[in-house]
């Protein structure tokens, strides 16, 4: 049976949406009402949009089914990594700090074998694509790479760094970050054409605090490229 030129399209064009950093569960009940493919919580204490398990637990509650919920952690022990699992329904890991291949791997045993994106923070001493292909091969168990601005604090900072640098060997496998806001996202969907695209401050009235309007916004200008495309 043949499949809809129209169905097709979606099929090859729809970037899918996370939204990092919620906090309140007005902020969740938002995302989800704007059909995002998943959101994001924070398990770094230093962060603004740092969650405990109990807040956690409690805005995960409010997920439904095939809205992933991903928990990032920067340089965690694996007894963090189980304990919160044990009482956060998560969907996936994001692992944001210095963890190696094998440290990823044994986190994500810890975790029950749930899977995970590694961040690439890119900063003035990346100088090539080449350096992002070696990034990625080195962590072929990671379903995904989430490429983000180096920046103080472990992301979150508003920042973006040069597109240019994306090969096309893994635009595909791509969650792009850094710097995204409902004005240039359109233009990043356009250039690098990720699988996926994350934005944290850029939907944010101040920094840890999330803004609905902004988000449907962001939301809204994902869809019009998807739709030019």
């Amino acid at each position: 049976m043949a499949v809809p030129d129209a169905v097709v399209k979606l099929m090859k064009s729809r970037t899918r949406i996370k939204i990092c950093g919620l906090s309140q569960p007005a902020d969740v009940d938002h995302a989800v009402a704007l059909g995002v493919d998943a959101i994001g919580l924070v398990f770094y204490p230093p962060s603004p949009r740092y969650v405990d398990l109990a807040r956690a637990a409690e805005l995960a509650r409010r997920v439904p089914s095939y809205v992933s919920v991903i928990g990032l952690f920067v340089n965690a022990s694996v007894d963090e990594i189980a304990r919160t699992v044990e009482a956060v329904p998560l969907t996936a890991l994001q692992f944001h700090g210095d963890e190696t291949p094998a440290q990823c791997e044994a986190l994500a045993a810890a975790a029950g074998n749930r899977p995970f994106l590694r961040a690439m923070r890119i900063g003035p001493e990346t100088k090539d694509s080449g350096d992002l292909l070696q990034f990625a091969n080195a962590y072929t168990a990671a379903q995904g790479i989430l490429l983000d601005a180096l920046v103080e604090g472990y992301g979150g900072g508003g920042k973006v760094f040069d597109w240019s640098l994306i090969p096309k060997d893994i635009a595909r496998r791509a969650v792009l970050s850094g710097g995204l806001n409902a004005h240039n996202v359109a233009d990043a969907i356009r250039r690098v054409t990720p699988y996926a695209v994350d934005v944290s401050s850029g939907v944010e009235a101040s920094r840890g605090v999330k803004d609905h309007a902004r988000m449907t916004a962001f939301v809204q200008a994902v869809h019009a490229a998807d739709a030019e495309s």
